[in-house]
């Protein structure tokens, strides 16, 4: 019986590393309970940051596809085929410089229709990304319109870094490839499935 009593008072102080130490006197000291305290405490905050770390870009990226897509439904210029501040315009003075010409000759066609095709595309990306809902399809969207950008509008951009359509393309490769686990319509559809 004391063979087993000794093993469970054993076991009690076996963990007692993160209890503390002890004493002279057999009293045990609440310093490495206090840091052990902390650690699950830190452990616990390193799970959640990890949980959320793609919400921020999310919401960056979903606000600000939105913001664009209504900056050019609501600039009545913005759809002209020529005059400042126009699609065609600003299609016609990249054409020289973008490396894939014959995509600029593509918008140049129609490029009040491919105004348009752009501004309802950064709108469903950006509610679709902000919302979580079809969240990688969302992203793919986003990164291929950062792509045609990238291609076209700024890459005659020199040092490439001063442009922002390559940075953006990069910034939807991390919800390419992970969605919205949390936060997110896709979650709670999932979820919902899962319980019927």
């Amino acid at each position: 019986m004391t063979g087993h009593a000794d093993r469970a008072d054993g076991a009690a102080g076996g963990t007692g590393d993160a209890g503390g130490t002890s004493g002279p006197d057999g009293t045990r000291s609440a310093g490495g309970a206090g840091r052990a305290g902390f650690a699950d405490a830190l452990d616990r905050w390193k799970a959640l940051g990890s949980r959320y770390a793609l919400v921020p870009l999310r919401i960056f990226l979903g606000v600000t596809f939105i913001y664009a897509a209504f900056d050019k439904l609501t600039d009545s210029a913005f759809f002209a085929d020529s005059g400042t501040g126009s699609i065609g315009e600003m299609m016609t003075g990249v054409r020289d410089s973008s490396a894939i010409p014959a995509l600029v000759d593509l918008a140049l066609k129609n490029p009040a229709g491919f105004g348009y095709a752009i501004a309802f595309g950064e709108l469903a990306v950006g509610i679709g990304t902000l919302v979580g809902l079809f969240a990688r399809v969302a992203a793919l969207g986003g990164a291929l319109i950062s792509l045609s950008l990238w291609l076209t509008v700024s890459w005659q951009v020199n040092p490439y870094y001063l442009g922002n359509d390559l940075a953006y393309l990069m910034a939807w490769l991390p919800l390419v490839l992970a969605g919205a686990s949390v936060l997110s319509l896709d979650r709670l559809l999932a979820e919902r499935r899962r319980t019927r």
